[in-house]
């Protein structure tokens, strides 16, 4: 075991220990994409949260263990071993660092792009130097990710009546589509007990939207993943190996025109049980333009934000801090007034 001292604990982000339901009234929206009404319940989940739970999404199971088995073999190796495939530039392997703007996390990493055309050197050498089963397991999941991805933006044009279908998808099918896929690995830390004492947590990821059109999540059975309510409580997502979770994306909120809220969300670390996560951010070719759709823009209606291509978000994203509220670069001058107020 590896005894981490006090002061070395304390480089990392700390808060204060808040009550943390699991549950919160209503619960955490459940989207059935069996349910002939799953287009009317994915809208009324993004209007009010932000977030859902999604079931019977069709994935193969045995896909998903079979990469957390894979995840998990990496993450165990030596250091010297992961480090191979680091360090990140944004991808490829991280550890205690994320991003380089200073934000820190009990947290060690893998991410990969997704789009074999702009491929990164580092996931490149990630698909060359790992296992061909570890590469098999990832390719695999992130094509059911894609699949189910799809599924769910053209609900969601369905729910919001607007045409055509595919007016969201089609960002995330373009040959270009700059999506990525992260596995997170937050190792137990049995220190934590001493800070937990002093009535804090130490923090794993810290507190952030996510920047594309749409994120889709599973973790194993650790808790850790905490979604910010719109009163600014803190509400504990209980973890389930069977379902995935969706978040609305900063991009998503824009086209939207805020009807549609990107979720802040944050995972705390844990004293004796490792969590995995895995995560696919569906997102837009870099040249693509963002902008409220005028298909969704009731008359009169002032868009809230400024246009601007992903690549222009993506790197003022890359050059903020976890918790800064990035979308207040884009906002029209009304949507800032109106925040102040």
């Amino acid at each position: 075991m590896v005894v981490v001292s006090q002061p070395a604990l304390n480089q990392f982000l700390q808060i204060k220990t808040c009550k943390q339901a699991t549950t919160f009234f209503g619960g955490i929206p459940e989207v059935d994409l069996s349910n002939p009404e799953a287009k009317t319940m994915i809208v009324k989940a993004c209007q009010e949260l932000g977030f859902f739970k999604l079931v019977n999404h069709g994935v193969p199971l045995d896909f998903v263990v079979n990469l957390e088995n894979e995840a998990l073999e990496f993450f165990n190796q030596p250091q010297s071993e992961k480090d191979k495939a680091g360090p990140p530039d944004p991808f490829g392997y991280g550890s205690k660092r994320i991003g380089p703007n200073g934000d820190m996390g009990w947290i060690e990493y893998l991410l990969l792009n997704t789009n074999p055309d702009v491929i990164s050197p580092k996931s490149l050498f990630f698909f060359q130097e790992n296992s061909e089963n570890f590469r098999s397991a990832v390719e695999k999941y992130i094509s059911e990710m894609k699949r189910m991805c799809n599924q769910v933006l053209e609900l969601m044009a369905d729910g919001l009546g607007i045409e055509p279908r595919n007016v969201f998808s089609k960002l995330l099918r373009d040959e270009k589509s700059d999506s990525c896929f992260r596995m997170n690995h937050y190792p137990p830390c049995p220190e934590l007990q001493a800070i937990a004492l002093n009535g804090r947590n130490l923090i794993g990821f810290g507190e952030h939207t996510d920047p594309q059109i749409i994120s889709v999540l599973r973790s194993n059975n650790t808790s850790g993943l905490q979604i910010c309510l719109r009163d600014g409580t803190w509400v504990s997502v209980p973890p389930d190996q069977t379902s995935f979770f969706v978040n609305v994306g900063d991009s998503l909120q824009v086209l939207t025109n805020g009807r549609f809220k990107s979720v802040k969300h944050r995972v705390l670390a844990g004293t004796s049980k490792s969590r995995v996560s895995m995560i696919y951010f569906g997102g837009p070719p870099l040249s693509e333009k963002i902008a409220p759709l005028p298909s969704l823009l009731i008359k009169d209606e002032e868009s809230l934000y400024k246009e601007f291509t992903w690549y222009e978000y993506k790197k003022a994203a890359y050059k903020s801090r976890l918790a800064d509220n990035r979308l207040s670069l884009f906002e029209c001058a009304t949507q800032s007034q109106t925040q102040t107020q």
